[in-house]
């Protein structure tokens, strides 16, 4: 949630707070410290240790004289309940098949591109870069940059004030910038302005 921050969480402990909201969805109470031990196969102990941690960041609150007082802070935050955030059904292969596997992870669209204020993003028009899968409509999300590697896609300014979307190659004293697609021409140049390096493409496939 914007304007919040949350402590840092090992897998551990994120795990036994996990444990803990589904434990208490399910029977309407919290799960005992050796219940959460028997679980994760560990001792009461190393959950002992594991609680008092998570207490400390704010994130449980409990009774010492209560075998079922855990209770979750409202500073918890889970990664399964972002609204940016899908479940990892699995891998299915691009080329050869491979065995289905069905998998428990959770993959957050929101880490992918985590805003920073070196990080900004386009709107593409046009099909020069259909080669590298960037179609018009796309969005690239572009990491501002003023210098790039031979063969990355940048965002360059040219002299006459226009920006274009190319991947960039130095060659001797002067600059390509190589449209991705067979039927356009390359730019020759002696000076462009690099704004950023394409870091990621995003499609609205709806």
């Amino acid at each position: 949630m914007a304007g919040k921050s949350y402590p840092r969480l090992t897998p551990k402990q994120l795990r036994i707070l996990t444990l803990i909201r589904d434990y208490q969805r399910k029977h309407g109470y919290s799960p005992t410290m050796q219940e959460l031990a028997d679980v994760l196969g560990v001792t009461k102990v190393t959950v002992f240790e594991h609680v008092s941690g998570l207490e400390k960041k704010g994130l449980l609150r409990r009774s010492r004289h209560r075998a079922r007082s855990l209770e979750l802070t409202g500073r918890v935050a889970f990664p399964d309940e972002s609204s940016t955030a899908l479940p990892l059904a699995g891998r299915i292969a691009a080329g050869k098949p491979i065995e289905a596997v069905e998998d428990n992870e959770i993959v957050d669209l929101g880490n992918m591109f985590r805003a920073r204020s070196d990080t900004f993003v386009l709107q593409v028009s046009g099909d020069s870069m259909i080669e590298e899968h960037i179609c018009d409509g796309d969005l690239v999300v572009v990491e501002r940059r003023q210098t790039a590697d031979n063969g990355e896609t940048v965002v360059a300014l040219l002299d006459n004030g226009d920006a274009t979307l190319k991947k960039f190659y130095k060659e001797g004293g002067r600059i390509r910038l190589q449209p991705a697609n067979a039927g356009l021409s390359s730019i020759h140049v002696d000076n462009v302005t690099i704004q950023g390096v394409v870091i990621g493409v995003l499609r609205d496939c709806r």
